[in-house]
């Protein structure tokens, strides 16, 4: 069962020990943050901001995240994947307040899945490994309503080689709203 999401939602908390993600790496957390609050930022975006959420939930949160500096700006120069990795970390804070799965497993690439991460429940401690579900995250440092449902259809026929594993969501943020799109896929 989802959980409320706690407002305001901190982008540095992608880099700490919590409950809601404990199959996440605080390292790669921590680029994450790094990435999203650079994204954010080059959209003139304040340190704090409402992310509208829409799909398998219409609601927005408060998103937060602490200045950044000339060496997080160089270090995120490459922007396509500034964005992805910015993208995975919006994705790893929302999912399990709006699902009650959280990222457990990257996927393994080359085996015809066309997913991100696998995902586990965190209501259930004893199936929290057990690939209840596939994610696939995707960015989009500004575009429309239509820019973003078209990137949607397209990672959802992405991940249609896997649709027999397991249900999938398939989550694209858009950071010029910014916003996030998310679809769930059922098994088949």
């Amino acid at each position: 069962m989802p959980n409320t999401i706690p407002e305001p939602l901190q982008l540095d908390d992608l880099c700490q020990s919590k409950p809601e993600r404990p199959g996440w790496s605080l390292t790669f957390g921590a680029t994450c943050r790094d990435a999203a609050a650079v994204c954010l930022d080059d959209q003139n975006h304040p340190f704090r901001v409402n992310l509208q959420i829409n799909g398998i939930q219409d609601t927005e949160v408060e998103l937060q995240w602490n200045p950044i500096n000339d060496t997080i700006r160089r270090f995120n120069a490459d922007q396509e994947v500034a964005t992805e990795y910015g993208a995975y970390g919006i994705a790893a804070l929302i999912m399990p307040y709006l699902t009650g799965l959280t990222v457990i497993e990257r996927s393994i690439k080359g085996k015809n899945f066309g997913f991100d991460f696998w995902l586990g429940s965190i209501n259930n401690p004893s199936t929290l490994f057990q690939r209840k579900a596939r994610l696939e995250v995707s960015g989009i440092r500004r575009g429309s309503k239509s820019i973003v449902e078209s990137r949607v259809k397209m990672k959802l026929e992405q991940i249609s080689p896997s649709d027999t594993l397991s249900p999938g969501y398939v989550c694209v943020v858009e950071f010029g709203t910014p916003g996030t799109r998310i679809i769930e896929k059922c098994k088949t």
